[in-house]
């Protein structure tokens, strides 16, 4: 699964965006990426919702069973 991530990253990023004229830019734009990746993104699988909404949800739905036992 890592090698799939390294290759998305690469083809949205690194060879999109480039050339790069120092390594702090490389890794301002991996911190930005990131970040979008895992709470922007919009996911298809779970209804076309964000990570932290499918958190929020997740946690909603768990109380709710927790006060009903």
């Amino acid at each position: 699964m890592a090698e799939t991530i390294i290759g998305l990253f690469k083809a949205e990023v690194i060879n999109i965006l480039g050339p790069w004229k120092s390594v702090g830019q490389v890794e301002w734009e991996t911190l930005r990426w990131v970040d979008w990746f895992n709470t922007s993104r919009l996911l298809e699988p779970i209804g076309y919702i964000t990570p932290n909404e499918a958190e929020v949800n997740f946690y909603a739905a768990l109380n709710q069973t927790q006060n009903a036992a």
